[in-house]
């Protein structure tokens, strides 16, 4: 199927032509002849699967009919609330480029950063705005904002909306929207309190589910490496030894250990940053932005920093630390493997990650391929009945464990 058949306007056509783009992802395949009727939507779909564009073709189709408004005036017609400013930044973005060759403008609004810039924009009048919670709810408090004409409204990334503590704010912000709107709304897991808001918001939605959550993609190529906690430095150190490698995200489970990481990087020499919550909103834009351009060679994210990233062909993943979350691990290796093309994912398991793995494995439904060919492999025994953990036995008993980069 191509995007001219699913009766796509020519405008938006011609941008997605322009950006690369002629066959529909299933997502987008599914959700937009939905979306284009005006009907409610309840998509459950990870990220990396087209969903920005499922719902912002649609939308941009919709909103660029002609409507009656009074001169001079420029209400805000649409609203997407997401949980991150860097998701919040792509959507807008995206936006931006399918809806070039259309009259409509688009805003993005975050926390973070001076409100100043964000509040001339808004008195000059949007037709879209892509908001996180917060400064949202800031900005509607103080007068910039009004919500009053909302013809739709998109609800994007909801789990994650949950595990950061905004559904509160999503339910005030909710109650400031017309009731006579157009709803779509996204989630990756559907936990009982995302149901429970689903079923508030939503309007005799149409359910649409891709890929999932406990399943990866067969175009991603996983590899396990067991290794000691003290070398897992040295290890990715030693991977990153192959220049195919050329840009690779990194993925640890706290924003000390992502800090460490670079640190530990940075003194052999290989260019990396990290992004993650306590870096201010314009470090975490330069870092993203550096990792876009091929300047910096790895990035290194927590969960909730890189739920928004979304890098073009990444080829390369990496799990320093596994998730204790298995569902995590799902999105996470879902960064790369996209569209179709093949990805890489490797994912390091030191003692204490081993009821970790199982886990992992017994969601997605099959073992992890162990690469025990790598300098600093060791075994897991069984565990002894005086300890909880397993005990680590080295494969060579000969090597030592060198501080030295290998070469």
């Amino acid at each position: 199927m191509l995007f001219k058949d699913l009766q796509i306007i020519e405008p938006i056509l011609k941008a997605l032509s322009q950006e690369g783009y002629t066959s529909p992802t299933p997502i987008q395949e599914k959700a937009i002849p939905i979306i284009l009727k005006g009907r409610d939507l309840l998509g459950c779909a990870q990220t990396g699967t087209g969903k920005t564009a499922a719902f912002a073709i649609p939308m941009l189709q919709l909103l660029s009919k002609p409507h009656a408004i009074r001169v001079g005036e420029k209400p805000i017609r649409a609203l997407i609330l997401t949980p991150t400013r860097e998701l919040a930044i792509q959507i807008e973005e995206s936006f931006s480029a399918y809806g070039r060759e259309l009259r409509l403008k688009t805003l993005v609004v975050f926390g973070g950063v001076s409100q100043v810039p964000q509040t001339k924009a808004l008195e000059r009048g949007t037709d879209i705005l892509v908001a996180t919670p917060g400064r949202l709810l800031d900005l509607i408090n103080q007068g910039f904002i009004h919500l009053n004409q909302i013809e739709i409204f998109v609800l994007d990334e909801a789990d994650r909306m949950l595990d950061m503590g905004f559904v509160h704010d999503v339910k005030r912000v909710i109650t400031k929207i017309p009731k006579q709107r157009q709803t779509l709304f996204f989630s990756a897991t559907m936990p009982n309190e995302i149901q429970l808001l689903a079923d508030v918001i939503l309007h005799n939605p149409e359910k649409i589910e891709v890929t999932p959550v406990s399943s990866t993609a067969d175009t991603i190529h996983q590899s396990l490496f067991f290794v000691e906690k003290a070398n897992k430095k040295l290890l990715l150190a030693h991977l990153l030894e192959d220049k195919q490698i050329s840009s690779l995200l990194v993925f640890t489970r706290t924003k000390h250990g992502a800090d460490k990481v670079v640190k530990d990087l940075l003194k052999l020499g290989i260019k990396s940053e990290a992004i993650h919550g306590n870096k201010s909103q314009n470090a975490r834009q330069r870092a993203l932005g550096n990792f876009k351009d091929k300047t910096t060679r790895v990035l290194v994210a927590t969960d909730i920093a890189a739920r928004g990233i979304d890098v073009d062909e990444l080829a390369y993943v990496i799990n320093y630390d596994l998730p204790n979350i298995p569902e995590t691990y799902v999105h996470r290796i879902g960064r790369t493997g996209r569209a179709g093309l093949s990805g890489t994912a490797f994912s390091f398991c030191e003692e204490e990650d081993v009821a970790y793995l199982k886990d992992i494995q017994k969601l997605i439904g099959k073992s992890i391929p162990v690469n025990n060919k790598h300098l600093y492999h060791v075994e897991f025994s069984p565990k002894n009945k005086n300890s909880n953990q397993p005990k680590a036995i080295q494969k060579n008993k000969q090597r030592s464990f060198s501080r030295q980069r290998p070469k």
